[in-house]
């Protein structure tokens, strides 16, 4: 794996050259002392630190990994083939083109929590430390897991497509050496990982906020999130509602209507936490800058992706509908959801990325209930999502199916990476297609987009793995047809 161990050492040598006397001082760290070991718990923190400023980049969590699951689906698009979103909007890669940040960022994430789990159990520590050693070692075990989900689901088929049996890509749980160049495992086995650390990661990580920082409520909410992917319904209900009800008896609650609009925008604290459970927290002074989220999806910004003339016909069903008013309009030609909100006294490449949402547990537990036959539990989880679109509507007292389900979680989740892998992950289809509107007469589907309907079976739904890793790892298998 020639970029993760170029990361592995370049990196390693940083974080000794960095590391002085005054890091045992309790000043601000992103260093990592690998030589030494990690002595003290305070240091842990320190790394993990390391942990969010790797994910924070434009080239992670706080740009193309969410965008990437967007425009690769049927709600968001490119707004022109030049723009940085073009190529995944079009599906333009190759197996000698295809970006290699999504491989290099997400293992550098897991192998720095490799690092984190090497050291933290060999640390002693006073009895008054020890929760917060646990909720330490929680958070990395819960971000390695969640990089192992991310690399599975870009590279590797969906689960229910062959329950598992399609190659994902290799499980690392040691820290790599140059020597070490591992095989792909299958995407079951990745879900076994990714469930076990998850698992155990929920079992240690802390109930109280911590801005900027995996909780356990956000940890058993992206847990059901896995579970609901892989078919397992049960698991998945039983833990989007732990999830639901923990995060609430923190304060935690979802934005009412009237807040819904600017509540993006809000500057979450322990005593007004909100509805956002994990994010990415960038500032005027620590951010992803002009590549991000933010200013991507602004057309003040880059306005590289704006929504399809199908997704806001859908969305405008509802007039009534609170989620019209985070669209603003580049005149009459393109429709931009504003999610990425900056905080106060930020501009809008600054602003914070949610990545998970009490929102998502509700609408996680109301599709795993009503697959599992429980329709009176899908209701109570689906209707607050309706109600607070438009308290004018209910779903009391309708029988509810997938499709009334996944749409509302269309139209919730849209811009936030959900879309491409919820339309494909359970043998559905994505359809482009356009809608003639006058409000956004010039959103058409670019002319490259010759692929209109695709499911999980068309092989570019998937990234190919980089060149760079096939060429310095044999062991490495490509993906079938690249």
């Amino acid at each position: 794996m020639k970029v993760l161990n170029y990361i592995l050492i370049c990196g390693l040598s940083l974080f000794t050259a960095s590391c002085g006397n005054d890091w045992l001082d309790g000043e601000p760290s992103t260093s990592i002392n690998n030589d030494e070991g990690l002595k003290l718990i305070n240091e842990i923190g320190y790394a993990l630190n390391g942990v969010y400023n790797t994910m924070q980049n434009a080239y992670a969590y706080s740009g193309r990994l969410v965008y990437y699951g967007d425009v690769t689906g049927d709600d968001m698009q490119a707004v022109s083939a030049t723009k940085r979103t073009g190529s995944y909007y079009l599906f333009s890669y190759t197996k000698d083109n295809a970006p290699s940040t999504h491989w290099s960022y997400l293992y550098n994430i897991i192998n720095q929590c490799n690092i984190i789990l090497a050291n933290v159990d060999q640390i002693d520590v006073i009895a008054a430390d020890e929760a917060k050693r646990n909720d330490y070692k929680g958070q990395a075990l819960a971000l390695r897991g969640m990089a192992l989900f991310d690399l599975t689901r870009i590279f590797g088929y969906p689960y229910r497509k062959d329950n598992g049996a399609s190659l994902g890509v290799p499980v690392v749980t040691e820290v790599l050496t140059i020597l070490d160049k591992p095989a792909r495992n299958t995407v079951a086995e990745c879900y076994t990982q990714i469930i076990a650390d998850l698992e155990a990661g929920t079992g240690l990580l802390g109930e109280d906020f911590n801005k900027g920082k995996i909780n356990k409520w956000s940890a058993l909410t992206l847990l059901s999130r896995v579970y609901l992917y892989k078919g397992d319904n049960t698991k998945a209900l039983e833990k989007a509602e732990a999830a639901i009800s923990g995060a609430e008896g923190k304060k935690y609650k979802l934005w009412t209507n009237a807040e819904y609009p600017t509540a993006w925008s809000n500057d979450a604290s322990s005593s007004i936490p909100g509805e956002v459970l994990f994010e990415i927290v960038n500032t005027n002074t620590d951010g992803a800058g002009k590549e991000s989220m933010g200013y991507l999806s602004s057309y003040n910004g880059y306005d590289d992706l704006c929504i399809t003339s199908s997704f806001y016909a859908l969305l405008r069903e509802d007039p009534n509908d609170i989620r019209l008013k985070l669209l603003s309009f580049d005149g009459k030609k393109y429709a931009y959801v504003f999610k990425y909100q900056p905080q106060g006294g930020e501009i809008i490449e600054d602003a914070n990325i949610p990545l998970i949402r009490l929102s998502e547990a509700y609408l996680n537990a109301a599709e795993a209930a009503q697959k599992s036959g429980n329709n009176d539990k899908a209701v109570k989880y689906l209707d607050p999502i309706v109600k607070r679109a438009n308290p004018q509507n209910t779903v009391a007292g309708e029988q509810l199916t997938t499709e009334r389900i996944l749409t509302e979680r269309r139209k919730e989740l849209v811009d936030e990476g959900h879309r491409m892998y919820d339309a494909l992950r359970d043998g559905g289809k994505a359809h482009r297609y356009d809608v003639a509107n006058s409000n956004i007469g010039s959103t058409k589907h670019l002319t490259g987009s010759y692929q209109k309907e695709y499911d999980w079976n068309w092989y570019k739904t998937i990234l190919p793995i980089p060149k760079a890793e096939m060429d310095a790892n044999p062991n490495l298998k490509q993906n079938p047809e690249y």
